[in-house]
């Protein structure tokens, strides 16, 4: 009888033992699921410039539609969100085409992919003082933007607007010291994007990246010179997603390219945005793999 009654709360605590571990590992598995979003909930945070464009909210309520937390952080100018990225600070961004993608990797020995695209946009020569690049007279100043990809395709504008001539003919990786000045019609000056803009009173006119004319109180109609997005040769210029490299094949950042390119409510606000100026594109991840990587080689050869 006593053996009974020394043996009997032995059993009770193995058992006990057994109950506290699966509430232990129960507990772990809720906590891990809070913090890290389980299957059903993950917080993703993606780099933009110009996250007060209403089509981000659209955005992220879509992809909570699909159990997806999406952050949208902002970023003042192009310089900071690939570093962010690169330094995990960011999980995806979408700001930038393949021809600026190339150039940060190749000048910063990264590695940083794009797993979808948006859109390609027009890029535009804006002025206050003259309604048509034919009323600018010879000798006047005209910004582009300063950074390398986008001072090339701003070049490119302004030699088929007549205003400039390049020694090259012309390439995606054109610079100021292409220009032919004693052959071109004006004076070409590089600024940093945000300041193409707000630097107008100051110049003739001025290539100004989609990002900015509205937030100078331009509109896209106002446009004395654009190039073409639709063109075949513009895929360079697609704007896309990018990742690391060894989260290419993410299924939820896959997931969220989709979500973009298929939600029409997003896609109708960013159209918005873009003074119903966007090319929507859906070019195959690999596509746009293999194009940077064509942009890339020949970047590394320039520098």
């Amino acid at each position: 009888m006593s053996e009974e009654l020394v043996e009997a709360p032995k059993k009770r605590v193995g058992l006990f033992a057994v109950i506290a571990a699966v509430v232990v590992v129960v507990v772990a598995g809720v906590v891990f699921a809070v913090t890290r979003g389980g299957d059903d909930v993950e917080t993703v945070r993606i780099g933009v410039v110009g996250a007060s464009d209403p089509y981000w909210e659209t955005y992220k309520q879509a992809a909570a539609d699909e159990g997806i937390t999406v952050e949208i952080v902002d970023f003042t100018d192009y310089a900071q969100p690939n570093p962010a990225l690169a330094e995990g600070e960011l999980d995806l961004n979408q700001f930038q085409h393949l021809v600026y993608l190339a150039d940060y990797n190749v000048s910063n020995n990264q590695n940083l992919t794009p797993i979808g695209a948006t859109a390609t946009y027009p890029l535009g020569l804006y002025s206050k003082k003259f309604d048509a690049t034919e009323s600018i007279p010879a000798g006047e100043t005209v910004a582009v933007p300063n950074d390398a990809s986008n001072q090339a395709r701003g070049l490119l504008v302004l030699q088929s607007a007549g205003l400039v001539k390049l020694k090259s003919g012309g390439t995606i990786f054109s610079d100021l010291a292409d220009v032919d000045e004693s052959a071109s019609k004006v004076k070409v000056t590089a600024l940093d994007a945000e300041l193409t803009a707000t630097s107008l009173d100051d110049l003739a006119a001025a290539i100004i990246n989609n990002d900015f004319v509205e937030r100078a109180g331009l509109s896209f109609d106002d446009a004395i010179a654009k190039d073409d997005p639709a063109d075949p040769k513009a895929l360079p210029y697609v704007n896309v997603f990018a990742s690391r490299e060894k989260d290419k094949d993410n299924p939820t950042y896959l997931k969220l390219v989709e979500i973009f390119q298929n939600t029409q409510s997003v896609l109708d606000g960013l159209q918005d945005v873009s003074g119903g100026t966007a090319v929507f594109a859906k070019t195959p991840a690999e596509d746009l793999r293999a194009s940077l990587a064509d942009v890339e080689k020949i970047t590394a050869a320039q520098k």
